[in-house]
């Protein structure tokens, strides 16, 4: 049976090949648009992951690190001074413009760290020291700066590097390291200098503090460790960690913010429905039309004494084999598409286990519903037509 079913789908080659385009096509386009969702939604959350400190405390109404209230200075003292703390830096984050050699400007993202212990520094350096951050006016800049800030970035001649200068607010930045970070969901680069200096360098408000970073002492829980510190200080403290179901994660808080505020969700959802509904026609038409076909066969199989049960698992193996073949074309045409994402860096690209597992059950839904339709149309024949002059 299992021979049978497969020489007649391979037997048809156009109809065959139709099934498999229609069904890769689907693939590529829920795989595809639901990872670049997913890689877009990472990059909202990149400060925390550039920062990597295990709780950071914000303003009580602040719902996602892109967007803060300023604190007061005195909130790192009082941060410190709660028993789960075992140690608490200030930190400062905002976006500032750079005026480079040539009189242009661009925008970066600026973070300020504590000069002593450098909490809230980049985790790999590629080039440089990072001690160099704390000599006067210097500061490390990720990969995509040395593109982004250099006069001319397709010449990797005259790409910004160690030693090179550029102005912040009209006060010299000299560039002392070159680290590795995520990008920003604002697209612009990254450059870390010292808490002091980004005060420096930022125009001047009543209150400055972004946050403040903090751990929590040995063997303690970050989320126990949290509630404590709001507790103590009515501040909001948010655990640094991934995603999970924890309102207190705030990797969690802000993608919900963007899902929830934004239309980012409703316009990568609107291409996956497509996606999907354009597999669903192509395939049930296809298949249908393909049932048709060898509709005489199938009769004549039904004649010879082959039950609808068996002439039902037929089909249902057909659909299954182009479902499995469509779903593999279209996820290796997708990695393509994700190694020529991340070697330029645009689009954001990130594919967790669980999209090409909700894809293929999408795409195996998809063969289903088509088989049905030629099942049914196949028990409504009777036997006896096949005979017929």
């Amino acid at each position: 049976m299992i021979g049978l079913a497969l020489k007649m789908l391979f037997g048809d080659t156009a109809k065959y090949l139709m099934l498999v385009a229609g069904l890769f096509f689907a693939t590529f386009l829920i795989v595809q648009q639901a990872s670049v969702f997913c890689g877009l939604m990472r990059w909202t959350t990149a400060t925390l992951k550039n920062v990597g400190a295990p709780i950071f405390v914000v303003e009580e109404r602040v719902e996602q690190v892109n967007e803060t209230n300023a604190l007061r200075d005195t909130d790192v003292s009082r941060v410190r001074s709660v028993s789960a703390v075992k140690w608490a830096m200030p930190l400062y984050s905002g976006i500032q413009r750079v005026r480079l050699t040539d009189g242009s400007f661009k925008t970066v993202q600026l973070i300020g760290i504590d000069a002593a212990s450098l909490a809230g520094a980049p985790a790999r350096m590629i080039k440089g020291n990072l001690s160099d951050l704390r000599l006067p006016n210097t500061v490390v800049i990720d990969e995509l700066a040395t593109e982004r800030l250099s006069s001319d970035p397709k010449d990797p001649a005259k790409r910004i590097k160690i030693g090179d200068r550029f102005e912040i607010n009209d006060v010299e930045a000299r560039v002392v390291g070159i680290c590795e970070a995520m990008r920003s969901f604002t697209g612009g680069p990254y450059i870390w200098t010292t808490y002091e200096r980004a005060l420096q360098y930022t125009p001047p408000q009543r209150k400055m503090l972004t946050a403040v970073i903090a751990a929590p002492v040995d063997g303690m829980d970050p989320d126990q460790a949290a509630r404590e510190i709001h507790k103590a200080t009515s501040l909001r403290a948010y655990v640094n960690r991934d995603f999970g179901d924890n309102d207190n994660d705030f990797n969690t808080a802000t993608v919900w913010w963007y899902v929830k505020n934004t239309g980012i969700p409703i316009s990568f959802g609107t291409t996956v429905v497509i996606g999907f509904i354009v597999g669903v026609a192509i395939a049930c038409q296809t298949f249908y039309s393909f049932v048709l076909d060898n509709l005489k066969h199938l009769g004549a199989l039904k004649a010879m004494g082959m039950s609808n049960f068996r002439l039902s698992m037929m089909l249902l193996l057909q659909a299954l084999t182009v479902g499995i073949i469509g779903f593999g074309i279209g996820l290796l045409a997708t990695s393509g598409f994700a190694m020529g994402a991340l070697k330029n860096g645009q689009p954001p690209f990130y594919m967790p286990w669980q999209i090409p597992v909700a894809a293929f059950c999408v795409i195996q839904l998809i063969c289903m519903i088509a088989a049905l339709m030629g099942i049914i149309r196949l028990s409504l024949y009777e036997p006896a037509m096949v005979f017929r002059a």
